[in-house]
């Protein structure tokens, strides 16, 4: 497809001719455009220019104005303060842009030049334990960058790297064994952890107590090291069925991991004993009391001495970063990583700098590469500290969501008294758990933020709920219309919340562009936030089926329509559903 060249782009062309013409020897005629309240744009590059070409930016100004002529998509330009250039763009050229961008594939956006591939790291629950409040912005920022950079056509390989390695099931394994009533599966069909986490408590409280029990669940390790089939058999039964539940609180979420997407610890196991000795062999690591570390003269740990990556200890075993050295060395060797990205808490910084520098000394993260630690904020409770229960213990993530889904049925019963059973049971899911991923999503990825249902699910404020209510009340507007596609009308003045809104919708393909290149999601929420709200705007002081002129309202329901498709896709690239009523 042939992507629609916005506004911004086409005005940036124009203006940059006309620098041209003004200056010919111009070294950088960038125009630098910005959105402006005294203006529909600001040109704030020909102060740069000016000093570098040693003239007064004001005259310069003046003279690109004079070759910047008044056409079908500028309207006016003038020069304000120290040299700035402000522009008005025509009401033709933004419905006519309107127009374009309805009946486009994709809205007339484009996709990435050059597509390439990237694996994505994110969610990374463990084996036999619950996925808990930890879980969520790892789970929901992965999900929503996935989305974004498909949409721009780039190929991308989920990674869920889970857990599912280490002596920890030594203990499971031998209880499991020994007890007659330990099982890994919980009454019913229905996914569960209540048994697995029974046999944890159960084998974890044997395990500290009973010295003989202990040596029994050492030997099981070395016995699942070893591949011993009865014990394998037990590993893969208590695997299978944490992926079950893994799989429905994934369902329940709305994210887009599968059981194929992952990738647990226990993949890598094989490819350890070549990395240390890859390592050792090319000198990148070096013994040390018998640990096998890579030094580092420019990272040092948080006491500000120097801190080594251990990649074997001293007894032989491996750590993490063993197994994410091996991860690398299998993502760009064997899957064609162009790019990594691991949506990791920021506790873990220091660790992904040692490893990414670690694989890159080794070969295995050539320059052209790029490795990145995406760092997140932690959810805190309503008393700003991170979110516990009453009781001190660690927030379950189901419990967090139902929290939300209960929250929204009232919401969404209030709104609607008339609404069935399985209308509200959908609508509440709906509303639910898009108040919890815009509420995550909206806050910039390093920041922290208090989890609170009743603001989330807010009809009001910067909230996923009042994202959804908008697009509800614009589908509301369009049934009336029979699904009717009315012709444009160029030649009609607008009114100011329409050019408003018409040049906010324009500007989907540029956010979209800058998160892909960011990695922050923040960034749409407040795109499309913005969009709610200029529709709002729009809504209130634009008649749409009771305008004065037939025209007018062909118009305005074009509007309509580009206003709800730019909604849908930019809440779907969130994994934030767009139900037609609320």
């Amino acid at each position: 497809m042939t992507p629609v060249e916005s506004l911004a782009d086409q005005l940036r062309e124009r203006l940059t001719a006309a620098i041209v013409r003004a200056v010919p020897d111009a070294a950088d005629p960038d125009p630098i455009l910005r959105r402006s309240d005294r203006a529909d744009w600001q040109a704030n590059g020909l102060l740069k220019l000016a000093k570098a070409q040693g003239t007064n930016p004001r005259n310069l100004a003046d003279a690109v104005v004079e070759t910047l002529p008044v056409d079908e998509l500028v309207a006016g330009r003038e020069v304000s303060g120290p040299g700035f250039v402000n522009i008005a763009i025509t009401d033709a050229a933004i419905t006519t842009q309107v127009a374009r961008r309805l009946t486009a594939s994709r809205l007339g956006i484009g996709e990435s030049d050059g597509p390439r591939t990237t694996v994505i790291d994110y969610s990374q629950p463990n084996i036999a334990k619950e996925m808990h409040v930890g879980h969520l912005r790892s789970t929901i920022i992965g999900d929503a960058l996935t989305r974004i950079l498909e949409h721009r056509g780039e190929t991308v390989i989920r990674q869920n790297h889970l857990g599912d390695w280490g002596t920890q099931f030594g203990m499971l394994i031998q209880h499991l064994a020994e007890e007659p009533d330990a099982d890994v599966h919980a009454a019913g069909d229905e996914p569960s952890l209540s048994a697995l986490n029974q046999l944890y408590r159960d084998s974890r409280a044997r395990f500290d107590t009973d010295e003989v029990f202990a040596d029994r669940a050492r030997d099981r390790v070395v016995a699942l090291q070893a591949g011993d089939p009865d014990t394998i058999a037990a590993w893969e039964r208590i695997v299978a069925e944490s992926k079950r539940y893994f799989e429905a609180v994934y369902d329940q979420l709305d994210v887009l991991l599968t059981d194929a997407d992952a990738v647990g610890e226990s993949f890598y196991n094989p490819m350890l004993d070549a990395v240390c000795r890859d390592l050792e062999a090319g000198g990148v690591a070096v013994r040390d009391d018998g640990a096998l570390c890579v030094f580092f003269d420019d990272i040092k740990g948080p006491d500000g001495e120097p801190t080594p990556l251990i990649v074997q200890k001293s007894d032989g075993g491996y750590g993490y970063a063993t197994t994410d050295l091996a991860a690398i060395r299998h993502r760009v060797g064997t899957l064609g990583a162009d790019q990594i990205l691991y949506v990791v808490d920021a506790r873990q910084a220091l660790h992904f700098q040692m490893v990414f520098a670690t694989a890159r000394r080794a070969g295995w993260l050539p320059a052209d590469v790029n490795a990145m630690h995406l760092p997140f904020g932690t959810v805190l409770g309503p008393n700003g500290k991170p979110f516990k229960t009453r009781a001190g213990d660690t927030v379950r993530l189901v419990d967090l969501l139902d929290s939300a889904v209960d929250r929204a049925r009232t919401v969404v019963s209030e709104k609607n008294p008339d609404i069935d059973d399985k209308e509200l049971a959908e609508r509440s899911h709906d509303v639910g758990i898009g108040a919890i991923k815009y509420a995550d999503l909206s806050t910039s990825r390093t920041r922290d933020y208090i989890f609170d249902v009743d603001r989330m699910v807010s009809l009001n404020g910067d909230t996923g709920t009042y994202l959804q209510y908008a697009y509800a009340r614009i589908q509301s507007i369009l049934r009336k219309t029979d699904g009717a596609t009315p012709t444009a009308h160029p030649e009609i003045p607008l009114e100011p919340a329409e050019r408003a809104l018409g040049l906010v919708l324009d500007e989907l393909g540029d956010v979209l562009a800058s998160v892909a290149t960011t990695f922050e999601p923040h960034r749409l929420c407040a795109y499309l936030h913005q969009v709610a709200t200029t529709f709002t705007t729009f809504y209130d002081q634009c008649h749409v089926l009771n305008a004065p002129d037939p025209a007018v309202t062909d118009n305005r329901i074009l509007y309509c329509r580009l206003t709800a498709d730019t909604l849908h896709t930019g809440m779907s690239l969130l994994g934030i559903a767009t139900p037609d009523r609320l």
